[in-house]
């Protein structure tokens, strides 16, 4: 049962998650939450995070504050100080439903912006300010701008991982969840799609809508090749592989499923294929391997360097602290706030 301004959400294996400042009881110390992650940490590396947990704890209920987690974090943050976790798609949803005064991003700095556009009340802290992305860096306003210019009348769908500045001069976002979805939303025959080029080159095989691309890619997911899929099948026969629609076309084709990281949590949820490959972050197989650990999931791991500056540490110091706080330009929020929440109203 809740207790009063908590949430409930069903975690991927329909258990009950309590999230809010009550459902923080002191009874989830280090020493019980071991437990959840056992699977992934050996328990000689235990003590190395568990005073980092017990005083992010103790933070988050002295200072109202909920932690948001993307899928890419590692298991520590994921599954023992975060309130909330999922794909750039459920953080987005969830943030606006958060009863607290401090949210804590837990992944890159587009993810923060998007919290505080939907929060424009609450703080919103990042850990690190280094916590980047390739395709954020990979278009600015003015290119956005350059595109309408020579395409006059044609929609900007523009993939949240990207900076407000850039959402701003869009007329909708979308994630790699509900890319496809956006797009046909709009009932134009062609969309401008940006940044990331392999995910509007895997939308636009789904669709009739014709679509023009840029050229950003994400340094994670761009590795991975159509020859190590097929290596894979041979060295691990029966493999299921998933991947990304981030990835090169030709790997996606390669594979038995494409999703988000929630589309694919969702797969190995109803298939529990005996053994599996995520082709995406690598802290992704972590993460579901805690829930599924009768699974075999085979690791070819690809870092997202930025990812990996969130840590245990820097969320702990940002709640000491109240570092480092993210702030919009008010004449950007509006706009990007909006394409935020077109988004978010496609169902």
């Amino acid at each position: 049962m809740s207790l009063p301004g908590e949430v409930s959400r069903s975690d991927a294996r329909g258990e009950e998650r309590r999230y809010g400042p009550h459902a923080l009881a002191p009874k989830s110390d280090a020493g019980a939450l071991y437990a959840r992650v056992s699977h992934a940490i050996p328990a000689i590396e235990w003590p190395f995070y568990a005073a980092d947990i017990d005083a992010t704890m103790t933070l988050k209920r002295s200072r109202n504050a909920v932690v948001l987690a993307h899928n890419y974090q590692t298991p520590e943050i994921f599954h023992c100080v975060s309130d909330i976790v999922g794909d750039s798609l459920a953080l987005a949803r969830e943030a606006m439903n958060v009863d607290a005064d401090v949210i804590v991003l837990a992944g890159v700095h587009f993810m923060a912006e998007t919290a505080k556009l939907l929060n424009p009340e609450k703080t919103v802290l990042i850990p690190a300010l280094g916590a980047g992305c390739s395709l954020a860096d990979s278009i600015t306003p003015e290119d956005v701008r350059r595109l309408r210019r020579a395409h006059p009348g044609v929609p900007v769908v523009t993939y949240v991982n990207t900076s407000a500045a850039v959402k701003a001069e869009s007329d909708i976002c979308c994630t790699s969840g509900n890319a496809k979805a956006v797009v046909e939303s709009l009932g134009v025959p062609r969309v401008i799609m940006l940044p990331d080029e392999f995910l509007a080159h895997n939308i636009a095989a789904q669709t009739k809508v014709e679509i023009i691309s840029w050229s950003g890619h994400c340094e994670v997911h761009e590795r991975f090749t159509a020859a190590e899929v097929r290596e894979l099948r041979e060295d691990y026969p029966g493999v299921v592989v998933l991947a990304h629609p981030e990835c090169p076309p030709e790997v996606v084709a390669e594979a038995d499923f494409s999703g988000s990281t929630a589309a694919m949590q969702g797969y190995v949820a109803r298939h529990r294929p005996a053994r599996l490959v995520l082709l995406t972050e690598c802290s992704m197989s972590d993460n579901v391997a805690v829930q599924y650990p009768e699974l075999e999931f085979v690791r070819p791991c690809n870092l997202c360097p930025h990812m990996k500056k969130i840590t245990l540490g820097n969320i702990r110091r940002a709640l000491e602290t109240m570092q480092h706080e993210v702030h919009i330009d008010p004449e950007l929020a509006a706009p990007a706030r909006r394409a935020v929440e077109r988004m978010l109203a496609v169902k």
